[in-house]
Order: structure tokens, then sequence, then C-alpha cells
């Protein structure tokens, strides 16, 4: 069994909770290293779906946890309040790989 959780303000964990995710509203990023360290301890698999605030945070056990892999998968998403300035990291890999304009679907004959 995979445990589905989601982290962030409350405003924003609203929508997740109607998906019935386990949600932690307005989690600090103590919570998430507990959790992590919980959830590495009982060696339970898990998706967790981060803020960006919580999911860009230094933290030694989240940067352990991305570069290991195994059984717990991490996902950020944007806060709801700024969701339309939001650019995810893995836009800058994929801009780097297929070309600049790749991540936003434009081609060099367009």
């Amino acid at each position: 069994m995979m445990r589905l959780l989601a982290m962030g303000h409350s405003a924003l964990m609203d929508g997740f909770a109607l998906l019935g995710m386990e949600t932690w509203p307005d989690a600090s990023l103590q919570d998430v290293e507990n959790l992590l360290k919980q959830l590495l301890r009982n060696k339970e698999r898990a998706m967790i779906y981060l803020q960006t605030d919580l999911a860009r945070a230094d933290s030694a056990v989240l940067d352990m946890i991305r570069n290991e892999g195994g059984d717990i998968l991490i996902s950020e998403i944007p806060d709801i309040l700024s969701a339309q300035d939001y650019h995810a990291p893995v836009d800058d890999l994929i801009g780097r790989v297929l070309g600049a304009n790749a991540a936003r679907g434009v081609t060099d004959g367009d």
C-alpha cells in the first residue's frame, strides 16, 4: 500500500482532501522532515506533493530521498496564490536536453 500525501497552505490542501488524500495544512519544514524520517524508519511507500516553498527548502533528509530514490516519491506543487508564476525545475532540464523552446511546445520551425 502507498500513502498519498499533500503538504502546503490550507487553501491548497482543500482540493487534495477532496481527492481523498492525506493532507497536512500549513505544514512546516519540520513537519516535512519528521514525516519523511517516519516513512523511512517504517519502510513505507509514499507519494508526497509538497508546496514549492517546502519542496525547495534546505533539508538533508529531503535531498537524500531525492538523490537515492526508493519508495518515497516527491512532487512539487505551486502555491495557490502564485501558480501563474510557477516554473517547474524539470523545465530547465528539458530545455537543456531538447532546446530552450521544447518545454513550451515550440519548435524551431514554428
